[in-house]
């Protein structure tokens, strides 16, 4: 099954941290991908986001669409990243979420497969 793991920052983090900072970082990245295949999962996608601010928001109202800068809420932490796995059940995506570098926190959540979507 996939799940998803939405990594939340405070996302100033980036602008203030050293180069040796953000290389243990990308490391800390590198070695929690290592460890879901060694733990027989596999990490089918994934990416880190640019900053909020670089967002736009779209919201129905009735027949329109609103279309704002930035994300809806101003949060202490941010999206900046998310990976989609593949693992057995959710024990195991939960077990590979405590091995992925944190920061603010990180959100699990099955991801819905619909037959005939691809």
């Amino acid at each position: 099954m996939k799940y998803m793991l939405m990594l939340y920052n405070n996302e100033d983090w980036w602008t203030t941290a050293s180069q040796e900072e953000i290389a243990s970082q990308v490391e800390a990245h590198n070695a929690f991908t290592r460890y879901v295949q060694e733990q027989g999962g596999a990490i089918v996608g994934g990416a880190a986001l640019q900053a909020s601010t670089t967002a736009t928001t779209l919201r129905r109202d009735g027949d329109d669409v609103l279309v704002t800068d930035g994300p809806y809420a101003e949060l202490k932490e941010q999206l900046g990243g998310f990976y989609i796995i593949e693992a057995g059940d959710l024990d195991q995506a939960l077990d590979a979420a405590k091995h992925c570098p944190l920061g603010g926190g990180t959100e699990v959540r099955p991801v819905w497969e619909i037959p005939g979507a691809d």
